[in-house]
């Protein structure tokens, strides 16, 4: 029979600023983070520290003080592992990465219990040394980044197309930020959890046009822990979990955006990974209970909303502002606050969706919990939608 890899347990710090100055006279350590972590997340899913087999980390911030982490950590802890202790990077995609690699040693049968975790810490480094570093990061260093081009820049492009084409308004990107407020303020996880109204979204400075500050996200550090087990383990614990149905990649062979002139709103390679998820879980768009996106900007969740087939072109940003994406609405986005409000820990925020998609799909989620939560969808993005990796999970209960 066709093993399939089950999510069981999770743990996580509450996404805000942890990090250090560096002329701090006492330091946060990461691997004191990282180790309670990991024994909340064992304990959560019921397994015994000796059944981890393989741990796939997220690799850190270059501002981590400590080098060649996941081996470091995996000494601290005194795991001797017999599947595999790796890093993995792909930029916004790391964390989804991670949890994919993590599922293939369970798939592979190198491992039964395995861990998909790292630590993000970047909310102390000067702002001037992170924009340096993005620039140098998400662009090619003979254009874009010499002209100062960052990630929100090609966001807002993407927001003044859209409104361009499909006549959207800044109010109903509002909507969106206001909603994952809401769902935040009712998430010990978050980062910001005041609820906003859509007047103070509309009052806020701009960033890059037409997105203001609530549009976009703050600088945030994080770190969570998830335990996977294959499905016979994961039977054997007593106790709800999250079984993976299907998974999907594209990438659209550009670098983070595409040079060449194309439909910058259709976000294919989005499109074409739900489809390829949604298939393999035998399923459409429609059968979808609960969608927790990585989505930066309040446009990005607009528009995943319609590659991932929950609206049609154009209808993402109307259905948003209808209260069609909010808990008791028609398709509930970005349950945990999303990243505009829970926050953005870039190198494991997805990680955190899958965190939240766990809690749904396990009935834990509390004040969020969408009812009867059956199937949900976790995306990852590298660059703006160039890549995506895209998970249909199932609850067990």
């Amino acid at each position: 029979m066709t093993r399939r890899v089950a999510l069981v347990g999770t743990s996580a710090i509450p996404v805000g600023r942890h990090q250090t100055r560096s002329d701090a006279p006492l330091q946060v350590m990461e691997q004191e983070i990282m180790t309670r972590l990991v024994v909340d997340a064992v304990a959560d899913a019921g397994v015994e520290k000796k059944d981890i087999q393989s741990l796939v980390f997220t690799v850190p911030r270059p501002y981590t003080l400590q080098k060649y982490f996941h081996t470091f950590l995996v000494s601290h802890l005194r795991l001797a592992c017999t599947g595999t202790v790796m890093e993995v990077m792909g930029n916004g995609m790391t964390a989804a990465l991670a949890f994919d690699q993590a599922c293939n040693e369970i798939l592979l049968g190198r491992a039964n219990v395995a861990l998909a975790l790292g630590i993000n810490m970047e909310a102390a480094t000067p702002s001037v040394e992170h924009a340096m570093s993005s620039m140098r990061t998400t662009g090619d260093i003979d254009f874009q980044a010499s002209a100062g081009f960052i990630p929100i820049s090609w966001y807002a492009m993407d927001a003044m197309r859209y409104m361009h084409d499909w006549g959207a308004t800044r109010e109903q990107f509002g909507a969106v930020a206001v909603k994952n407020r809401h769902h935040a303020s009712l998430n010990p996880l978050a980062q910001y959890r005041t609820p906003i109204t859509l007047d103070e979204v509309m009052a806020q400075r701009p960033i890059v046009e037409p997105l203001g500050l609530y549009d976009v996200p703050g600088r945030s550090d994080g770190a969570a822990c998830l335990v996977l087990a294959s499905e016979d383990v994961a039977r054997t614990l007593g106790r709800p979990y999250a079984i993976v149905r299907g998974r999907g990649f594209c990438h659209d062979g550009s670098h983070q955006i595409n040079e060449i002139p194309n439909d910058m709103t259709e976000l294919v390679a989005a499109k074409q990974a739900c489809a390829t998820a949604y298939g393999e879980a035998g399923i459409s768009a429609a059968d979808i209970d609960v969608a927790e996106f990585y989505a930066p900007c309040t446009i990005v969740e607009v528009l995943v909303s319609e590659a991932a087939g929950f609206f049609a072109r154009g209808q993402g940003a109307p259905g948003a502002a209808e209260g069609q994406t909010r808990l008791g609405g028609r398709i509930p986005i970005s349950t945990s606050g999303g990243l505009t409000s829970r926050g953005h820990p870039a190198y494991v925020t997805s990680l955190y969706n899958m965190i939240e998609m766990h809690d749904q799909l396990c009935g834990r989620a509390g004040e969020r919990q969408v009812k009867n939560a059956r199937l949900g969808l976790t995306t990852g993005e590298l660059g703006n939608y160039n890549a995506a990796l895209m998970h249909v999970l199932e609850a067990v209960r």
